[in-house]
């Protein structure tokens, strides 16, 4: 896969799924969690679609999205989710990547549906997006409407 390709296959490769997670040219994200294990041709197409490198978990900016790898021994997912909002701008959005069913580190998914709403968060989507991870969207809930 070349390192620019920006458009979906049609074979439901990197590209296609990079697509899937809704991030355009511009799009800052910021990259949590990585490790060996991680999908490289997944995180290239997802740069490659952007456009930007991902910010790392030490940057000073404001960033439009998250990529946050979390594996079940990774320690507790309220408290990675909670962190992952610190430089989230408002209504930026956390895709949480975890491993597939059977693969180690799976993370149950009444597990992720017990944590986002304690860290703030709403679940909104899954998708596979490789032969080895999951995407599940999390969003800040919109505000109830302040009645005067």
């Amino acid at each position: 896969m070349s390192a620019t390709a920006d458009h979906a296959d049609d074979k439901g490769g990197e590209p296609n799924m990079a697509a899937r997670l809704g991030l355009e040219s511009g799009t800052v994200v910021q990259e949590l969690g990585y490790d060996d294990d991680c999908d490289d041709a997944f995180r290239d197409a997802i740069q490659a679609m952007t456009g930007e490198a991902f910010a790392g978990e030490d940057t000073d900016d404001v960033v439009d999205a998250v990529l946050l790898w979390f594996r079940e021994d990774d320690g507790d997912l309220v408290d990675a989710l909670f962190d992952v909002l610190t430089d989230l701008k408002a209504g930026g959005v956390v895709w949480l990547m975890t491993p597939k069913v059977g693969r180690d580190g799976y993370v149950d998914a009444s597990e992720i549906a017990e944590a986002a709403p304690t860290a703030g968060l709403s679940t909104t989507s899954s998708l596979t997006v490789t032969e080895n991870w999951s995407a599940t969207k999390l969003v800040m809930p919109k505000s109830p409407r302040v009645k005067k």
